[in-house]
């Protein structure tokens, strides 16, 4: 059968069995979705029975709790291409579900409208005879589209599997707050943010980590923008349960509108965030406000990761595995000859660009090195040299003059008239070289270069490669390699483009953060990648 974009899984079977059927259920599924799965929960419909089910309120219970860690866990392990959303909008407590604001038991008064529209809906439910099977998919259609609005040719499909207890009554409060940083949704996310929708009957209130609180993150030049993050989240809990009232606000400390909001009832936490929810109970407790519940759930375990990840689903797991990916489509090159395919490899100072370039040398690319060609723009006798001495006088060293960047350091716009006249001489050598790397029939040029964002010279290379590593270990390499003092260190950075303006620009982003064999394994990623795109 042809793949469907979008997809909605009716869960029919009772809570206490699903967990050990879920994996065949969601792997089932995995053949026939191929980018969203929302699942939508109704233990005990009965799709068999001749007269059409209408959709019901189910209580949130500690079950359905497990249930949605267990499957969020499961989902990532064998179906980890999906994006896969519990929908709650028919699960609510008792006392909410008959509240004045709502009709009585009746979770759709209209149909749901999904951020992406279902092609195909799938159900667990067991037919008790071959016969059953139009029936029961037709009584299927309908059900979900009381439930939600799906694509006018909306298919079913019996994903085939099966029974009931006194099940144990989950605690609920009106209002419920999170916090973190949200960086790319992942499985663990969604647990989090399911488990707190099961939670809140009224208000759902999230703190997103916002400028001071990303500085110590892995990787923190990669993490989507905050309204990215903000939008996403949105998004996510409009289908998962569009009757809360939510709220998102920034997080600049770790504590936010936990400590000052006077309605809150309870905060979820992970086994990991634990000491962060005590720590703002003691805060409340010192502002003369009620302490929160903690209601605590399971960190996910990552089945895919590596030596260098940590062992739960986490957010810079997924930011270290887009090192050496094409982050972004390359730009429009056709005024560019299709080869050399040229690379621009670009980095602040400590980043290892130098170390990147040789390596990729050894795969077979060209090297300009454009640090070298610098070095050829002040030799004697260049029209680079003459210019330089016109402007700045006829010293008769050709050190000095090779020295004079860093002497003119401390005036930025004496320094810019010296980077006006050697950078388009500099740009003239790499192209000379390229040139040659075209007519010796060569594949890939890498253009090892410094201030390739900073001068431009992005027009003459297919795609941009940045290396990034976090400001304090790049001072710590330049202090040790340079021997200069940390002072120093820090002005040289601070004179260049910020990581994250360069990340702005980069197609592929490598980093060179760990021991040389992880740096080995991106580069060796990011050219494998490369080969196949040219």
């Amino acid at each position: 059968m042809a793949m469907f974009s979008t997809g909605v899984l009716v869960l029919t079977a009772p809570l206490h069995t699903l967990p050990l059927r879920i994996v065949p259920v969601l792997s089932s599924a995995a053949q026939l979705v191929e980018r969203t799965l929302y699942v939508h929960l109704h233990p005990g419909l009965n799709l068999g029975s001749g007269t059409q089910p209408r959709p019901v309120f189910i209580p949130p219970v500690v079950d359905l709790s497990t249930l949605i860690t267990r499957l969020y866990n499961n989902a990532a392990n064998v179906c980890g291409h999906l994006d896969v959303r519990v929908l709650l909008t028919n699960v609510r407590a008792h006392s909410a579900a008959n509240s004045e604001t709502t009709v009585p038991n009746c979770p759709f008064p209209t149909p749901q409208l999904l951020s992406q529209s279902p092609e195909v809906v799938l159900t667990d439910f067991p037919l008790q005879d071959v016969g059953q099977s139009h029936q029961v998919t037709q009584c299927l259609l309908k059900y979900t589209g009381h439930c939600y609005v799906c694509s006018p040719k909306l298919h079913s499909v019996l994903l085939h599997p099966q029974k009931r207890q006194n099940q144990e009554p989950l605690e609920t409060y009106n209002d419920v707050v999170v916090g973190g940083t949200f960086d790319r949704l992942h499985g663990a996310h969604k647990t989090l943010l399911n488990i707190s929708c099961l939670l809140a009957n009224r208000r759902f209130l999230i703190g997103v980590c916002d400028q001071a609180m990303l500085k110590r993150k892995v990787l923190k030049d990669l993490i989507e923008p905050y309204s990215q993050r903000v939008q996403r989240l949105q998004e996510f809990l409009q289908d998962t349960k569009p009757s809360l009232q939510l709220e998102i606000v920034p997080l600049h400390d770790p504590f936010g509108e936990s400590i000052v909001d006077p309605l809150l009832q309870c905060i979820v936490v992970s086994e990991e965030t634990r000491k962060g929810g005590e720590a703002v109970n003691k805060k409340r407790i010192e502002n003369g406000l009620p302490v929160l519940v903690l209601h605590e759930i399971q960190l996910l375990k990552d089945a895919h990761r590596t030596e260098t990840e940590e062992e739960k689903i986490s957010s810079s797991s997924l930011r270290s595995r887009l090192l050496g990916t094409l982050l972004v489509p390359p730009k429009d090159t056709s005024h560019l000859p299709p080869l050399p395919y040229v690379i621009g490899l670009t980095g602040g100072s400590g980043s290892g660009k130098s170390s990147i370039a040789r390596q990729l040398e050894a795969l077979g690319a060209v090297r300009v090195d454009c640090d070298k060609l610098g070095h050829e723009v002040y030799q004697p006798g260049t029209a680079g040299y003459h210019r330089v001495l016109e402007e700045f006088g006829s010293e008769n060293s050709t050190c000095t003059i090779s020295n004079l960047p860093r002497m003119l350091f401390v005036w930025q716009e004496r320094l810019k008239a010296l980077t006006d006249i050697v950078w388009p001489e500099i740009a003239l050598l790499a192209k000379n070289r390229i040139s040659k790397a075209r007519e010796e029939g060569k594949q890939v040029c890498v253009v090892d270069a410094a201030v390739l964002l900073e001068a431009g010279w992005t027009d003459m290379v297919h795609e941009v490669w940045v290396t990034i590593i976090p400001e304090e270990e790049a001072v710590l390499r330049i202090t040790e390699r340079d021997s200069v003092t940390t002072e120093d260190a820090l002005r040289r950075l601070q004179s260049q483009w910020s990581n994250a303006k360069q990340v702005e620009h980069a197609n592929v982003v490598l980093s060179t953060l760990w021991e040389p064999e992880v740096t080995r394994k991106q580069v060796l990623k990011a050219w494998n990648l490369l080969q196949k795109r040219i």
